[in-house]
């Protein structure tokens, strides 16, 4: 997949395509569905597939301090987008000069002037151009003017839910990461640096942990102890390590009187050093509570009960 940030950046030789457009913070089985859709038509077209999306979110620009937090880091949401077979992955820099652009001047300047659409498939909710004024009835209309067809998905989800990005960050927030996945489709996922902690972990209690330090921006699930499985990733070959069971401890270490909220990683029959590695936590399943202990022993004995209630979730 070719990826490129600003239109000026476009390939030259870039012909015809079928485009969708989004955020596409997650990447979740909404979103799928219109990608996929996406990359079928263009297909049945014999055509490149591209995804339009923006960065950072539209919202840190048209409402300051509003944003949400992130499911996914923009490298993460491009390999999930090239995982579903799209063939071009452009990232429009939303500042506030974009955020004016009409309906109009987006689809002429950017979907025609360069990406030459073909088709667009967008969601049935979608909206574009300044002030959000652009709906799919007016794409439709500006893509009989500019001679490219529009295709709306409808939106994805069971029988209760619907599938969004304000949905799956609900659940993340309030530690549901089962319902979480439901909707992404696999585990919910949190990438950072292995830093030292406390070191108490393997001196103190016997459970050595790895500490990741995150994009602030990252949506982080609930306070309390999770399944899950550690992954680390090799930054020169892009290959990454067999994923490792784990139990995710996330929350401010009360029993310590800690002030700041941390993600750690017990990874079970692991011993080597992690410091400096890029690592990934995917969160499974929750196990329960933050807690906060009287003494070193109970918690100990707690810790333990984590580990075999990892092993039993992750059958391992």
């Amino acid at each position: 997949m070719q990826r490129w940030r600003g239109i000026d950046a476009t390939p030259a030789d870039w012909g015809r395509s079928v485009i969708t457009i989004g955020v596409f913070d997650g990447v979740h089985r909404g979103h799928q569905s219109i990608i996929g859709r996406a990359v079928r038509a263009a297909g049945e077209l014999s055509l490149p597939s591209v995804v339009v999306t923006f960065d950072p979110h539209p919202a840190a620009v048209v409402r300051p301090g509003t944003q949400p937090l992130l499911l996914t880091e923009l490298d993460r949401r491009a390999d999930l987008v090239a995982e579903l077979g799209v063939d071009g992955f452009c990232v429009l820099p939303f500042t506030r000069e974009f955020s004016q652009l009409s309906p109009e001047s987006f689809v002429r300047d950017l979907l025609v002037g360069r990406l030459h659409a073909a088709k667009v498939v967008v969601g049935e909710n979608f909206r574009f151009g300044h002030r959000a004024a652009g709906d799919v009835d007016m794409l439709a209309q500006l893509g009989k003017t500019f001679g490219f067809e529009v295709e709306t998905v409808g939106l994805a989800g069971s029988e209760s839910t619907v599938f969004s990005s304000t949905y799956v960050r609900a659940r993340v927030d309030a530690g549901d990461v089962a319902a979480a996945a439901e909707a992404l489709g696999r585990p919910h996922r949190v990438t950072g640096v292995v830093v030292p902690g406390a070191a108490r972990g393997g001196s103190q209690l016997g459970f050595p942990t790895a500490n990741l330090r995150h994009d602030p921006n990252l949506a982080i699930p609930a306070d309390g102890v999770y399944a899950g499985w550690f992954v680390r990733h090799d930054l020169v070959t892009g290959v990454d390590e067999k994923p490792r069971p784990t139990a995710i401890s996330v929350g401010t270490n009360p029993t310590f009187a800690g002030e700041h909220r941390t993600v750690e990683a017990h990874i079970l029959d692991f011993d080597g050093d992690l410091y400096g590695d890029t690592v990934s936590v995917d969160f499974t399943r929750y196990i329960r509570p933050q807690q906060t202990f009287d003494a070193i022993p109970p918690l100990i004995a707690q810790i333990a009960a984590d580990v075999d209630r990892t092993r039993e979730i992750l059958g391992c």
